[in-house]
């Protein structure tokens, strides 16, 4: 590829716009846009959509892209009108759980950095006098929100981009992605190819069938939502003009699915409370004809609750009518999040999708980052098109989340609330035997996970009073879950560990490939067990494994996800004869733990699992009962035990093996939530929860894990020069006071200046040591321990400490039994 490579972006619209416009920035000036419909006004979302920006969101990296949409789109102007216009955000609450969210949803703008007030209702009818005061309790305020006129933004961007080079268009449909050696070549027109190095997929709701013609699943499904206009209203004449269109601030009344706009003198208002609307394309109409393809017609009867919730906030409304509607398409994902990255089968084929209005300039520069630098510089794991296994690809999984994605767009969320359908499409070999057990299954990947066990009701009996919590963080836990907790560090416990991710990484050359990609020093010995991380060019932590070998040229490697088996595979060199095989799904693995693991697995085998015999980081072959196992001494709870894998057609006899010899030992089944306590009692780090790419290894506290003097691997240059002493920020635990008081995550964290400072990352309630824990990114100054700081939970404001980790068994005097 050339120093400035041949750009085809596919999708005129905000976020093509927005697309080129970095690009060219960045020096990238062969860059041509298509579209299939005429500039700028193209038949797609952007075509129609309301423009209302509201940045905050319990996601950093969607918060990060708001908030550069906000300042990009504020300094733009098209001929002297603006693109976006600051009228502020104002969410109401008309229940007491919607003001308790709100309150939530404060903590999420001062851990992002986003300014929000929480107001009283008398403030909220100030801020929009339209409101019925009798029917607001609250209101979050954000004064830096407001309004994006997408068609503007979008050419004013386009032109920055034609005037650097770019050029853009219309009317050229796609109707091919051609390719030779697995690379993307050009992309065919109705009116000629167009040669191509790079092409990006930005069509928005039409991605599904771009992404066809290049062998890729878009995971997208268009979906209908309703938009209204009213007649002029008295109450608003005068109070706008045609150039400026509104003054109050932009309104969320999530209770009803509702949110308005001004347009002049009357109010547009935008409806999720009626039923899913998925839209097949093949009945869209094409681009340039008659109606604009994005706009179908309005199904007033779907409208009519909405109508009579919006006259009840804004009374005034009760003088006007619907004047017009429409039934606007754009882009749901099975998880709410964008689709953005590289197709894995076909090199240089990218892919913007599901992206909307809010967050569009913020994308755009993080594509841009991606392509020109190589990565970008806000974290993109939850928006990465590669992160979706197999099964969550399936048509009928796609449509069933997305469209329950659209029902609960403004639902108050639980963070660990799963989604009730599809269910049960990955299930390990254990799964019966949970059950007959009482297992309170959560879902991550596909996966079912227990949380905790009914069965170990009784365990409440026998143990110290497990603290209570507050109504939040009860949900979807029970004190069944300390009870486990502790019966794992006074006896033992079986862990189902089967959902991590297992690669094999074998044949000649595997040792020097995983040398390369990994920090820690792999050259041991077969039967050696490593923690290892997988770095950018950066120097970012783009995953941590630990990586066992279990033969000169064969590896197992525990991963995070799909995310890290594309990274591997990505960085394969041309005819590599290494082999990189998922093998999670015909496996299993259960996890021994506790200080009579030895007690329970040493019976039941002919190797030694001594201390002696079987040091801890080490794996080996053996037999447990009648079904051969791999072995691995390592935990993920601070404890003494293993890791047993093996086949998954003899998963079910390696638990019930083990159950039954566990019996007189008082072995337990322990699910997620136990197994969550315990890890934070160690210290030990979850990837892409406490740390991503944006955070080097130093100052996530895992320094111990790159060896310099190994020789060359990737990220290291970036990391020349760095240490934990140079760390401007840290990851350090936090202990509150209030034992009672059980934090959940992304809160923010304030110094005792009242100012935020940080933000929480995990938490939990440390049974053992019988203190709340929550840890947290601070500045470098603030992380020594004893250094007082609160935790921001629902605008109570809970005093904390930072402590010293780890918090359990610093001496690792138990693990090393």
């Amino acid at each position: 590829m050339t120093a400035h490579p041949k750009v085809v972006i596919v999708g005129a619209g905000i976020v093509g716009c927005a697309l080129a416009e970095e690009l060219t920035a960045r020096g990238w000036t062969d860059v041509t846009v298509l579209d299939q419909g005429p500039l700028f006004a193209t038949g797609g979302s952007s075509s129609h959509a309301p423009g209302l920006v509201f940045q905050t969101n319990a996601s950093k990296t969607m918060t990060e892209f708001a908030h550069y949409t906000v300042d990009k789109y504020t300094a733009l102007t098209l001929d002297g009108r603006w693109c976006f216009r600051q009228v502020g955000g104002l969410e109401v609450a008309t229940t007491p759980e919607r003001v308790e969210e709100l309150k939530r949803k404060h903590g999420y703008a001062a851990a992002w950095g986003v300014r929000a007030e929480l107001v009283d209702a008398d403030r909220c009818v100030e801020l929009h006098p339209l409101l019925e005061r009798g029917q607001v309790l609250a209101g979050l305020h954000t004064p830096d929100d407001g309004l994006a006129k997408s068609l503007r933004a979008a050419e004013a961007q386009a032109r920055l981009a034609i005037g650097r080079g770019a050029r853009f268009l219309g009317h050229h449909a796609v109707t091919g992605i051609e390719s030779s050696g697995g690379r993307v070549t050009a992309v065919s027109t109705e009116h000629g190819s167009f040669p191509a190095d790079i092409v990006v997929s930005c069509a928005g709701f039409w991605g599904p069938k771009l992404g066809a013609l290049a062998g890729l699943t878009v995971p997208l499904v268009p979906m209908a939502h309703q938009y209204a206009r009213t007649t002029p209203l008295a109450a608003l004449a005068g109070h706008n003009s045609e150039l400026s269109e509104a003054s109050k601030p932009i309104l969320r009344h999530q209770d009803r699915d509702l949110y308005f706009r001004e347009h002049v003198d009357r109010i547009g208002i935008g409806s999720y409370a009626h039923r899913p609307l998925p839209v097949d394309l093949a009945e869209v109409a094409a681009p340039g004809g008659p109606a604009m393809p994005s706009m179908l017609p309005f199904t007033e009867q779907d409208f009519e609750p909405s109508w009579l919730d919006a006259r009840t906030l804004l009374p005034s409304l009760s003088a006007t009518k619907v004047e017009e509607g429409f039934n606007g398409v754009f882009s749901f994902t099975a998880d709410g999040f964008p689709l953005l990255g590289e197709a894995p089968e076909l090199r240089g084929f990218w892919v913007a999708e599901a992206v909307w209005v809010t967050h569009s300039a913020g994308v755009a520069r993080a594509m841009a980052q991606w392509l020109v630098d190589g990565r970008a510089a806000t974290d993109l794991h939850e928006c990465d098109l590669n992160r979706f296994e197999q099964v969550q690809l399936a048509p009928d999984y796609v449509h069933t989340r997305s469209c329950r994605n659209f029902v609960e767009v403004y639902d108050i969320v639980h963070p660990l609330q799963p989604m009730e359908e599809p269910r049960r499409l990955r299930v390990s070999p254990f799964h019966t035997r949970q059950r007959e057990l009482g297992a309170v299954f959560l879902e991550a990947t596909g996966w079912e996970r227990p949380h905790w066990f009914e069965a170990n009701a009784a365990l409440l009996a026998e143990t110290a009073e497990i603290p209570g919590r507050g109504a939040w963080a009860s949900r979807y836990w029970s004190p069944i879950a300390g009870a486990e907790a502790l019966a794992t560090r006074a006896r033992v416990a079986l862990y189902d560990m089967t959902p991590l991710k297992r690669l094999e990484v074998s044949g000649p050359g595997s040792l020097h490939f995983l040398q390369f990609l990994t920090t820690n020093q792999l050259d041991k010995p077969v039967g050696a067990v490593t923690y290892t991380l997988l770095l950018d060019e950066s120097g970012g932590v783009r995953s941590d494994l630990t990586v066992a070998r279990l033969g000169p040229d064969r590896f197992q490697v525990g991963a995070n996800g799909n995310l890290d088996r594309d990274w591997l595979i990505r960085h394969l060199p041309a005819g590599s004869p290494v082999q990189i095989r998922d093998v999670t799904g015909g496996t299993c693995c259960v996890g021994v733990w506790g200080p009579l693991a030895r007690e329970l697995v040493q019976p039941l085998t002919d190797a030694d699992f001594s201390h002696r015999g079987f040091g801890y980081f080490k794996a080996k072959q053996a037999y447990v009962g009648n079904v051969p196992v791999t072995a691995m001494r390592l935990s993920y709870v601070g404890e003494l035990g293993w890791e047993l894998y093996t086949t998954a057609d003899a998963g079910q006899r390696l638990w019930d093996t083990l159950w039954q010899a566990g019996q007189r030992l008082g072995v337990v089944a322990a699910g997620r939530s136990a197994f969550n306590s315990l890890r934070l009692e160690k210290g030990y780090r979850s990837w892409g929860t406490d740390l991503t790419a944006e955070h080097n290894p130093y100052e996530a506290g895992l320094g111990f894990a790159v060896r310099m003097d190994k020789g060359d691997f990737l990220g290291r240059d970036a990391l020349v020069g760095l240490s934990e002493a140079t760390a401007a920020r840290r990851l350090v635990p936090l202990l509150l006071d209030d034992p009672h008081a059980v934090v959940m995550g992304k809160e923010p964290v304030r110094a005792e200046d009242g100012a935020s400072v940080g933000y929480v990352t995990s938490a939990a309630f440390g049974y053992t040591i019988g203190r709340s824990i929550a840890y947290a990114w601070l500045p470098a100054p603030l992380t020594a321990p004893g250094t007082r700081v609160g935790v921001e939970y629902f605008g109570e404001l809970l005093p904390a400490v930072v402590a010293q980790e780890p918090l359990f068994d610093p001496g690792m005097a138990r693990i090393r039994a």
